[in-house]
């Protein structure tokens, strides 16, 4: 999808596990990241690129010995924690969305195949709606198999004209539906 007319999406945003457990002190990313590696200053302090003694400095039990990451450190500190802390994340969405669907949030042009000057003419258009599961797990499958933008939005329009558009197949049968020009795309899973 894109943001704006010519700036690409080229990143995923982190996802908010859960919003009671942050991780905002720099003493509880140090002790996650010392978890995922078993305990081993030795290999916190290769990822973060500092020396073993460091880390323990910075998380040493005693006050005196005890010495707080400088701002460098502080955004590396974070920077690690959510390479390891969003994949986690993310498979649980994923899998949440394949089973329960997601909402869509967009402001595209919209429009038909139809004759100039018709209503069917493209428009931009907000448009909020709820997405099935078959939506999400074509939607990954796609970008999974490597496939680019336009494909991921070519799956977009059909889900979109279906639902949207044709009310699940009660109406407008045969309507086929031009999604361009993406100013806004979002997605949220509940």
């Amino acid at each position: 999808m894109t943001q704006g007319r010519n700036r690409p999406i080229t990143h995923e945003r982190a996802i908010p596990d859960h919003p009671e457990r942050d991780l905002t002190p720099s003493e509880a990313r140090l002790r996650f990241l010392l978890a995922r590696n078993r305990g081993s200053t030795r290999k916190v302090a290769t990822v973060l690129g500092v020396s073993q003694r460091t880390v323990q400095r910075w998380v040493s039990k005693r006050a005196e010995a005890r010495r707080p990451p400088g701002p460098l450190q502080v955004r590396a500190i974070e920077e690690a924690v959510l390479a390891r802390w969003q994949p986690r994340v993310r498979v649980r969405r994923r899998a949440q969305a394949e089973a329960e669907g997601f909402v869509f949030h967009t402001r595209a042009r919209f429009g038909f195949a139809a004759p100039a000057g018709s209503s069917d003419d493209p428009r931009v258009r907000w448009i909020t709606q709820d997405l099935p599961g078959e939506v999400a797990r074509e939607l990954f499958a796609a970008r999974d198999a490597g496939a680019g933008e336009q494909q991921q939005t070519v799956i977009l329009a059909r889900a979109l004209g279906h639902a949207y558009f044709r009310e699940w197949g009660r109406r407008a049968h045969g309507l086929h539906v031009a999604f361009s020009d993406v100013e806004f795309a979002d997605f949220s899973i509940s």
